[in-house]
């Protein structure tokens, strides 16, 4: 029997979820969750107060008012329509594997069309706050009770992030590739998500999970404290102090602003610009080789392979034996925002002696008017906790640069979407990471980016190999940390 807690929405769609509940035969209580101070709904269920969905108090509630040894519980407020003894096979996919919580895909119901919303596998480095399970999850209510007995923190909107962690690291969750309920998609479930993380309104719930996150770290091992190998800048000579590398492949229409904004640089020091042309067909490589033939501080590269993505393209620049001391990034659609970004970025490298630095940028449109939220500064690096709050957030930030020597003994993953969040994941886990919070670079967000209108099977797929990059980093870090400790006894 499955004891299930839900959220009300209003009268009419409660009811009609109430109701498709009770034709199940393995429900047992239906719980309304309603927020505090608003008026109890009459519809013949028990309620329950709470300040948040999310809760720790909510979550401490749905435990003890829970009987039966598993509870479905809706984190979102939605409307859904159960699939063809859906909840029932949520309930026997349970009792087939004890999972500490089972998931499956779902479909999204919009102006009367149906698509299929698939979810993707829970992995150990799934620690990202957005983690999507679908708004339905069922939990094994034995490993509930055990996480908060134990976990006596309170979060007012991380509650059921910090539990959900706990639980899945003492038995794996189970995501079941079936299509199992509809979600009736509204106004307000849609618009772009992607930098919520980001937007300095929710600075609080960010802190908070960050709180959340570090516990988690901590409690399985993997938290590293804030010690760093120290970074000599000065152990290998160079003819230049700073390379900027821009990857590109068909970007006509940009690629110019961009090497413009490279040459207007003004600097104490030499540089120079690489640009790895990835085998472009629209017209780019002229383009190109009109501006180098004009200034001979650009290095135009063709690679020989024609296999390279973004990442490889990367690993052609840094190299070639004229790039410099700091190889610094700049996208082929984006522009530095002032001429003296350069200059400051090399400063920093002296200034905070690190491996890597990065900086902070603007989201504009493609005629660089600012856009929503405006402002990408990634406060939650922090010194303390940076490498570690890297764990639980999808990106890093921009612009990247990076002490040459280092980075061509790592390297950079050969793919086209993630290599900068795996170089920062590696890098950090040894060096300091410098950090500039003023806004430095004009990221375009157009039709031909490379995170833009993702479809869900590309979004699924990105957030796949990101999981999996936290996934083999908190595995080297509990492997480390489980070596330090045996030595220290």
């Amino acid at each position: 029997m499955i004891d299930c807690f839900i959220p009300y929405i209003n009268d009419e769609i409660t009811s009609q979820t109430i109701n498709e509940l009770k034709q199940e035969r393995c429900v047992g209580e239906i719980i309304l969750l309603v927020p505090e101070h608003a008026a109890i709904p009459q519809l013949g269920v028990r309620t329950i107060s709470i300040p948040h969905l999310e809760s720790s108090r909510t979550i401490r509630l749905i435990t003890l008012m829970s009987k039966n040894e598993y509870v479905l519980y809706c984190p979102k407020p939605v409307k859904i329509n159960w699939g063809q003894h859906g909840l029932e096979r949520l309930n026997q996919i349970a009792s087939f594997t004890q999972a500490s919580l089972i998931y499956s895909n779902y479909y999204v119901e919009k102006d009367g069309k149906r698509e299929e919303y698939p979810t993707i596998d829970y992995q150990i480095g799934s620690v990202r706050d957005d983690f999507n399970f679908g708004p339905v999850v069922l939990i094994n209510q034995k490993l509930l009770q055990k996480e908060t007995v134990l976990n006596k923190e309170n979060y007012l909107t991380a509650g059921w992030y910090r539990s959900r962690l706990a639980i899945t690291s003492q038995q794996p969750a189970f995501h079941i590739n079936e299509y199992l309920y509809t979600i009736v998609e509204t106004e307000s479930m849609s618009g772009n998500g992607q930098f919520d993380y980001v937007d300095p309104r929710n600075r609080e719930v960010q802190v908070e999970k960050e709180r959340a996150c570090i516990s988690h770290l901590k409690a399985i091992g993997a938290y590293l404290e804030p010690v760093f190998k120290k970074v000599n800048l000065n152990a290998t000579s160079f003819d230049y102090e700073a390379s900027v590398i821009i990857p590109v492949k068909n970007r006509k229409l940009t690629i110019a602003d961009a090497i413009q904004s490279v040459l207007s640089q003004k600097t104490d020091f030499k540089f120079n610009l690489i640009i790895i042309d990835n085998h472009s067909t629209d017209g780019t490589t002229d383009i190109i080789k009109q501006h180098a033939e004009k200034d001979d501080r650009i290095v135009h590269i063709i690679p020989t392979r024609t296999d390279l993505g973004i990442g490889g393209c990367w690993n052609e620049g840094i190299d070639h034996p004229l790039c410099g001391k700091f190889s610094v990034q700049l996208d082929s659609d984006d522009v530095y925002q002032s001429e003296n970004t350069l200059q400051t970025i090399v400063n920093t490298f002296y200034e905070q002696e690190c491996a890597m630095v990065i900086g902070s940028y603007t989201l504009t449109d493609f005629q660089m008017n600012t856009i929503a939220p405006g402002l990408i500064d990634h406060k939650e690096w922090t010194y303390k906790n940076g490498r570690n709050n890297a764990l639980r957030i999808n990106g890093l930030g921009a612009p990247r640069a990076f002490y040459t020597p280092i980075l061509r003994t790592i390297h950079v993953p050969n793919t086209s979407y993630g290599e900068d969040y795996a170089l920062g994941l590696t890098i950090s886990h040894e060096y300091q990471i410098g950090r500039i919070f003023e806004s430095l670079y004009l990221c375009r967000r157009w039709n031909d980016n490379s995170d833009a209108s993702l479809n869900i099977e590309k979004l699924n797929k990105n957030n796949t190999y990101k999981d999996q990059l936290r996934s083999l980093e908190i595995i080297r870090r509990q492997k480390e940390n489980k070596k330090k400790s045996h030595d220290k006894r």
